[in-house]
């Protein structure tokens, strides 16, 4: 059997195997030394576990963290192992629930034990007697009526909905280790010695499960607090609680019944609510320089007009300014060290002149505010000649608002800080969290489908990319906000579903993006599609994305 390997670093080898070899086998006996440890592997585009024998020629990727899927693969395992070691160590009526993504890790909650640093103690060290043991993760593939079947014979009714509510979803993989049982929905891992590193601590009201990055390939990344996020996620529990969905199976059957329409009411209103706080805050603190920062897709433009309204409501008169604007001309600006423009840098952002300008509208001067020519690449003078009252302030909105470089140069005390982002809180069942990530991927591939007629493929292709500029130039920095405006909307997968499913769809197997939009169907399965969207408002955040936004042209 003839076999074309493709290693992370991009080296490519043809090889003979005898009938039935596995990747796992392939990886023993191979001589090639990778950067980083191989966790996962696709044949022809398809994924396949590790020890799963192959019997054709083709194509064999094998993929380290740095790939979605394995990283995927990872947490997954890790999970599967975590809630073991949390039943060995605690006891198996107490019940876990992934929460969501936090301090590079994830944060869960655990019922019916404390969340404290001897249980934290207890469940990684029996952990690690696992993984030092290369203890076996069995995994069986089930079609979906086959699961039900098995969740009713082991009494796990609560999950039964996940299936009943998402007719798409095909099947699942049943796991099992130590005589323990779950389902999951991607591969795991085929032994416990794979997870090299990881840590459980307790954080809070729950104990965070820590583990490598894409940024960090071989250990657990520095631990860094993040309050903002850990109180923006307690207050979307709140919203969940008040709108009755924590799951994707209670979205589903709000869809299904006819509710949708009060949801996207409801879910608007909470929205308007917060938005309307926070510049009640800025006008009873007098702040005038109004800084707004977030990811990719988190809709600051939006928002950040929408916040200009409310502003106006509390008797301000807000001048709205993009950091876009003060790029430096293209002439101007010093190619990386592979030649190329790095339009996300902070040096891509004219720093000086827009210090300079924000003072001067601060003390009253009349400024002759930049319009960037993104065809030419080069800042217009002339066209925006502007001065400010002395009550009057400025919302500024950019990937860099929050870096204090951007802004070292204006007074702390005139300045309010907002980071936005959507957090998703919505989780398909107790152990399947919705990752944010892929919920904003979808946003940017439906909004840039439309916009500029890009195709899905160079969405999911430029996507890493995307990350590590966030990595880079964005996340770092969420700590200085003074407000988290989450603009996640509870509706928002079942109706980014209609959009993208057909976009997905139309990325063939011979592309190399086909894994990956597969992975990404699989995960809209769990959503009924809301067919109508029209009782989403046209100020809706998430009317930039799927068009119809009387706020963002």
């Amino acid at each position: 059997m003839k076999l074309e390997l493709h290693w992370p670093d991009g080296i490519i080898e043809t090889a003979e195997y005898n009938d039935g070899v596995s990747a796992e086998e392939i990886l023993q006996d191979q001589k090639h030394a990778c950067e980083h440890a191989i966790l996962g592997c696709r044949k022809d585009r398809v994924p396949v576990r590790l020890n799963e024998p192959l019997h054709e020629d083709g194509m064999l990727e094998l993929l380290d963290i740095r790939d979605a899927y394995a990283n995927m693969s990872y947490q997954t395992t890790l999970i599967f192992l975590y809630i073991h070691a949390v039943h060995a160590a605690c006891g198996r009526d107490v019940q876990i629930k992934v929460e969501n993504s936090l301090s590079k890790g994830l944060f869960t909650t655990i019922h019916g034990a404390r969340p404290d640093r001897t249980n934290a103690r207890r469940i990684q060290k029996y952990m690690q007697e696992q993984v030092q043991a290369k203890t076996e993760i069995h995994e069986t593939w089930y079609q979906r009526e086959d699961v039900i079947s098995e969740i009713r014979r082991h009494g796990g009714l609560s999950r039964i909905p996940v299936y009943e509510t998402a007719p798409e979803v095909k099947g699942s993989y049943q796991c099992e280790i130590n005589g323990e049982s779950d389902f999951f929905f991607i591969h795991t891992l085929p032994h416990c010695g794979y997870l090299h590193s990881f840590e459980v601590r307790p954080y809070r009201t729950g104990l965070l499960l820590r583990f490598p990055h894409f940024k960090y390939p071989d250990n657990v990344p520095p631990f860094a607090e993040q309050p903002v996020l850990y109180g923006a996620f307690s207050e979307e529990n709140h919203w969940q609680k008040l709108m009755h969905v924590h799951y994707a199976y209670d979205l589903n059957r709000m869809v299904e019944s006819g509710q949708a329409e009060e949801l996207v009411m409801l879910s608007e209103a909470l929205h308007e609510k917060k938005i309307a706080n926070i510049a009640e805050l800025i006008r009873r603190k007098k702040k005038r320089i109004i800084l707004i920062a977030g990811p990719s897709s988190s809709g600051k433009t939006s928002f950040a007009r929408r916040l200009c309204i409310q502003l106006r409501v509390s008797g301000l008169n807000p001048l709205y300014l993009g950091t876009d604007d003060y790029f430096v001309d293209r002439k101007d600006m010093v190619p990386d060290e592979n030649g190329e423009l790095d339009f996300e840098a902070l040096d891509a952002v004219d720093i000086m002149l827009f210090g300079t300008q924000m003072n001067g509208l601060l003390k009253g001067d009349t400024v002759d505010i930049p319009e960037f020519d993104f065809i030419d690449g080069k800042k217009i003078f002339g066209k925006r000649i502007v001065s400010i009252e002395p009550d009057q302030p400025i919302v500024i909105e950019g990937i860099h608002a929050l870096n204090p470089k951007l802004t070292e140069g204006i007074a702390e005390d005139e300045k309010y800080r907002i980071y936005i982002s959507p957090l998703t809180q919505l989780n398909i069942d107790r152990h399947h969290r919705v990752p944010t990530t892929d919920a904003r991927m979808l946003r940017r591939m439906v909004r840039d489908h439309r916009t500029r007629g890009r195709k899905a493929a160079q969405t999911i292709r430029e996507w890493p990319s995307v990350r590590r500029g966030e990595e880079t130039w964005i996340f770092p920095y969420n700590g200085e906000a003074d407000s988290f405006f989450n603009s996640h909307c509870l509706y928002e997968l079942s109706v980014l579903k209609k959009y993208a499913r057909p976009l997905l769809e139309g990325i063939t197997p011979d592309q190399p993006e086909y894994p990956e939009a597969q992975r990404m169907l699989d995960f809209l399965a769990f959503f009924t599609e809301l067919e109508d969207d029209s009782v989403i408002l046209n100020n809706s955040i998430l009317r930039e994305f799927i068009g119809g936004s009387i706020l963002v042209k």
